[in-house]
């Protein structure tokens, strides 16, 4: 019996949509991480991505569980002396709704050169329309 080690020429890759009206942030993350690192696939290998690409709708529309609203904070730094900003999770979904779940999904991700290329088959919108319908998106399985 021998090993399978997925190459990367031979990996075929779906298209999923996913709508995020109503899901939990870390609930859904830790779902799409699992889709875009390729780990519901049994071609799953660690070392080449075989992950399929994930269409997110509604980003807007996400859901929080308790006070995390005003009490997560994101923080960032400009790198010069007193270049601290913050900001609550709040403040972060009404100017860039897209951008807390692509943070919460790339903390997921392995920190490697594979996650980069993990997370450019990741597309946020945060409305319903997306510009992927040429790709045939099918609804995750887990939602129907």
């Amino acid at each position: 019996m021998r090993t399978y080690s997925a190459k990367p020429g031979e990996v075929q890759r779906n298209w999923w949509i996913v709508d995020a009206d109503g899901k939990n942030l870390g609930r859904l993350a830790s779902e799409i991480a699992d889709v875009l690192r390729g780990k519901n696939k049994p071609q799953y290998t660690p070392h080449v991505d075989t992950g399929d690409f994930v269409v997110v709708v509604n980003a807007e529309k996400i859901a929080v569980t308790g006070n995390k609203l005003v009490g997560k904070v994101y923080y960032r730094h400009s790198g010069y002396p007193g270049g601290i900003k913050s900001r609550t999770l709040g403040e972060m979904l009404e100017r860039r709704p897209t951008e807390v779940l692509r943070k919460a999904v790339k903390g997921m991700l392995p920190k490697n050169r594979i996650a980069a290329q993990q997370l450019n088959k990741l597309k946020i919108y945060a409305g319903p329309e997306h510009p992927h319908a040429a790709q045939k998106p099918e609804e995750f399985p887990w939602q129907q």
